[in-house]
């Protein structure tokens, strides 16, 4: 493109009118406006990121306390289930013992029961042994014997009893 610089193209009135408008605007500070706003606006933006670097130390701060919270909460979780295992083997063997107990107890009872009836067995069989030989005794007498020596015989059956008696 070829340049010629004449005052009769519109275009040298616009880059005029423009270096003018800037220039003005240079005149009257619009520099130190722009240059003001910018630093106010790095400032800013800098404090942002203070105030972000802030609160990513106070979230890792927090992060770091919950996750040591949840380090002792999971230890104290551990402590009560390993009481908890402790106490029901404590548990089961207290009742295993009393079930051992219990059934010693039973045992014993059952057997104290089984010489209980030993004994009142054994002491039926005896007074039906006596009650028979009694019986039998007394049909031997009464087959053998006469009258006079029943009569004897109670009195000195009767004479025994007064002195077993008194």
């Amino acid at each position: 493109m070829h340049w010629e610089f004449s005052f009769a193209y519109p275009t040298i009135w616009v880059f005029l009118a423009l270096v003018l408008v800037i220039a003005g605007l240079m005149w009257k500070g619009i520099h130190k406006v722009m240059a003001k706003s910018l630093d106010d606006r790095a400032d800013n933006i800098r404090k942002e990121l203070d105030e972000a670097r802030n609160l990513r130390a106070e979230a890792q701060a927090l992060l770091a306390s919950f996750q040591r919270k949840q380090a002792e909460a999971e230890e104290q979780a551990k402590g009560i289930v390993k009481q908890a295992r402790k106490d029901a083997e404590t548990m089961a063997a207290a009742a295993r013992q009393d079930l051992k107990e219990r059934l010693e107890r039973r045992a014993e009872q059952a057997e104290a029961k089984i010489k209980n009836a030993e004994a009142q067995a054994m002491s039926d069989v005896k007074a039906r042994a006596v009650d028979l030989a009694a019986k039998a005794a007394e049909q031997i007498l009464r087959s053998e014997l006469a009258s006079t020596d029943h009569s004897t015989l109670v009195k000195n059956g009767i004479a025994e009893m007064g002195k077993v008696m008194n």
